[in-house]
């Protein structure tokens, strides 16, 4: 975690990336507990082969929390002002997850200076699962 500097940041700086994985059963077995997440879905190899799926794949949250991490690895949580991701793919049982993101914005709010981070979650093939942003507070 760093001290934010708003004027040496700029629009296109990039954060330190955050590797998460790979994402196995038990993985999956305890952020169900974790979350009351219990969908068979993501536990349940029988279950997600009758529904048409090849294996059974992560939790969306899991993959959000891992992009908070992201977050949270660069700035302290309480200059978190707004976080949201839309979820546009999958996260197949034993992927890697990379977290990246990236500054989009600098602008001003309530006359706080803030930053627009464009964050995104992808597997090992590239394809990305979940893309969002978040407002980070500069005071």
């Amino acid at each position: 975690m760093s001290e934010l500097n708003y004027a040496s940041i700029n629009v296109g700086d990039e954060l330190p990336s955050h590797v998460c994985g790979p994402i196995t059963r038990t993985t999956l077995a305890l952020f169900g507990g974790a979350s009351g997440d219990h969908n068979p879905i993501h536990i349940d190899i029988d279950f997600a082969r009758k529904a048409g799926m090849p294996d059974v794949f992560a939790h969306g949250m899991l993959s959000m929390a891992f992009l908070a991490q992201l977050l949270t690895n660069w700035v302290d949580q309480n200059r978190i002002k707004e976080y949201g991701v839309r979820f546009t793919a999958i996260t197949p049982v034993l992927a890697t997850v990379t977290c990246k993101g990236k500054v989009s914005e600098k602008f001003e709010q309530d006359g706080e200076p803030c930053l627009r981070v464009e964050v995104s979650a992808e597997v090992d093939d590239g394809t990305k699962t979940l893309v969002g942003d978040a407002v980070i507070s500069c005071r």
